[in-house]
């Protein structure tokens, strides 16, 4: 607050001037360049979340297809499901197009668009079962490559699901189911869409009358805390504008000071510029960032081996509750989140399958999420992994985290206080020549605090 004084006749006339507080992240101007952009932290609620659901949902849950039963390899991308069209209008591909041919004969993709009613859709549902999981962020596929969007685009007119399919915005409610339990709500968008002729006409303009109108609409529209953005591999950020974007994204949009932003941005740009850096299902793996500085991470992929919902994949293709909640603790323990997706059917229903996963996720986080959530690495870690024992850090409390029971723990911290989550057994502590020897407590099953892991807090351990 600033005062300063004028005299007008022989009144002393005060006036204040009212200087906004508003932070340093939001006083800073990002420039449209990599240079400015990438100074650009990513949000701390987003590096504290660590776990979020993301959802593919679109026209490709009708046919709800891919093989199962070929090798990965080079044939990666074969098991998705959402890249139903693709595929099928691909004339090397051997799958795709005999199997659509003998089920639905000459009938189109494009057809497909009416089936997709949602008829079971219920967003409250769907928001109450993704907060039961124990998952702090949601990601829906506002629109895939096909184009099709979940909320009526003015750019995608007579592709998205209020004009034709289910006549809701489906983004719109499940952003509002999301955001009333708390979470954070975030959207996937792809930057290319196959078989736009805008775009294979012209992507300049594509760009510029398509692309970037349709994404401010998302933001404005929904002013969601993620933007996942995906399909940048066919042009450089500079075809795609996506400096110029996410300059306006940063300083003018209504979730500047907020929103967490990925890495794909161009086929320059993943694992370089953006965001957070995105790894899938494992592939070309990277914990951390250029020149071995660390940067936030997220993996996503699948319960199953594909994103969309497949018709075709059984039991024997669905991660256990166990792989996913030690692959939880996995990515946590080396600084990343997870992104788990499920697929929804046509019709708007989760899987069984899918909320039994989620369920069992969410079980496990009501006992040991506070050695999950807003934790960091402990640079001095001891490598044991190969043993099954991971570890975080909150402030100056350490988690031990066992993959299995373990008897005998030995770690090379010298204090503070050793329990178990969720039991309120003693746990025996002795000195060892290296630090102290944790000694598992002596449960009955009906004492075990939880399934699949445990976990040791050692307060004031540093």
């Amino acid at each position: 607050m600033k005062p300063f004084i004028r005299m007008k006749n022989t009144f002393l006339i005060i006036v204040f001037t009212i200087c906004p507080l508003v932070s340093k992240a939001q006083q800073k101007v990002y420039e449209p360049n990599w240079e400015s952009l990438d100074t650009r932290p990513t949000p701390a609620w987003f590096t504290d979340a660590k776990f979020g659901i993301f959802i593919h949902w679109g026209v490709y849950s009708v046919p709800a297809w891919a093989p199962t039963d070929i090798a990965v390899g080079k044939n990666f991308g074969q098991k998705f499901s959402e890249w139903y069209w693709y595929r099928l209008m691909d004339p090397t591909n051997q799958y795709f197009a005999p199997y659509h041919e003998q089920l639905y004969g000459d009938r189109t993709y494009q057809d497909f668009a009416t089936d997709f009613k949602a008829e079971h859709f219920n967003p409250d549902k769907w928001a109450e079962v993704i907060a039961g999981a124990g998952a702090k962020y949601v990601v829906l596929t506002s629109k895939h490559h096909d184009g099709y969007t979940l909320w009526p685009s003015e750019q995608s007119w007579n592709w998205n699901s209020v004009d034709v399919g289910s006549h809701r915005d489906l983004c719109g409610e499940l952003s509002k189911a999301v955001k009333e339990k708390g979470l954070h709500m975030g959207f996937y968008y792809s930057l290319y869409e196959w078989f736009n002729p805008l775009y294979k006409k012209d992507v300049n303009r594509y760009v510029d009358t398509h692309m970037i109108p349709q994404m401010k609409d998302l933001v404005t529209r929904y002013t969601p805390d993620v933007l996942w953005t995906d399909g940048e591999w066919a042009h450089t950020s500079e075809v795609w504008k996506s400096e110029e974007f996410l300059s306006w994204l940063f300083n003018e949009s209504p979730v500047k000071a907020r929103v967490a932003v990925n890495d794909r941005w161009g086929k320059n740009t993943r694992s370089k510029h953006g965001g957070y850096f995105t790894t899938e299902y494992d592939h070309v793996y990277q914990k951390e960032g250029v020149d071995d500085v660390y940067h936030p991470w997220e993996e996503c992929r699948g319960i199953g081996g594909s994103f969309g919902w497949n018709r075709m994949e059984d039991l024997n293709h669905y991660s256990s509750s166990e792989k996913l909640i030690h692959m939880l603790i996995e990515k946590v323990a080396s600084g990343g989140n997870l992104l788990l997706n499920i697929g929804p059917t046509h019709d708007g229903r989760i899987p069984v399958i899918m909320q039994q996963r989620l369920a069992d996720i969410g079980d496990w986080l009501e006992v040991n999420g506070e050695a999950i959530y807003s934790t960091s690495v402990w640079e001095e870690a001891p490598s044991t992994k190969e043993e099954g024992i991971y570890f975080t850090q909150k402030g100056k409390d350490l988690y031990v985290i066992c993959k299995a029971w373990k008897s005998t723990i030995q770690l090379p911290v010298s204090k503070g206080k050793v329990t178990m989550l969720g039991s309120d057994v003693k746990v025996s502590v002795k000195k060892s020549k290296i630090g102290v020897d944790i000694q598992a407590p002596d449960l009955t099953p009906d004492k075990v605090p939880c399934d699949h892991a445990w976990v040791y807090k050692i307060e004031n351990a540093f």
